[in-house]
């Protein structure tokens, strides 16, 4: 399944409002360790077809990423039906793969 580029807070909350689990991938295009990851976070989306995959730019979604107290980058968040699951932040392709395990 592709990853979904959220545009905006109302679509945010749609997402893990919902009954699915979702991860965030919240990033910046300065962010280097982000593009390492990215490609990363895209693999494990075709990878793991039971969870739903999202970017989150916090530089054109800085409302998102107040709210969400995002403070270093690359972070990945894990919610479902509104709850924050899991979280974890830093470039580390064998904790991601950990954390999206548990949580699918």
């Amino acid at each position: 399944m592709p990853v979904q580029e959220i545009k905006s807070l109302q679509e945010f909350k749609d997402v893990i409002n919902s009954d699915s689990i979702s991860v965030f991938d919240f990033w910046a295009t300065w962010c280097g360790p982000c593009k390492v990851m990215g490609p990363i976070f895209e693999k494990f989306s075709e990878e793991i077809t039971s969870i739903k995959f999202c970017k989150v730019d916090i530089d054109t979604q800085t409302e998102i990423a107040q709210e969400m107290g995002i403070r270093s980058i690359p972070a990945f968040i894990t919610f479902q039906a509104g709850e924050k699951r899991m979280e974890m932040a830093g470039a580390n392709p064998k904790n991601l793969k950990a954390m999206l395990d548990a949580s699918a």
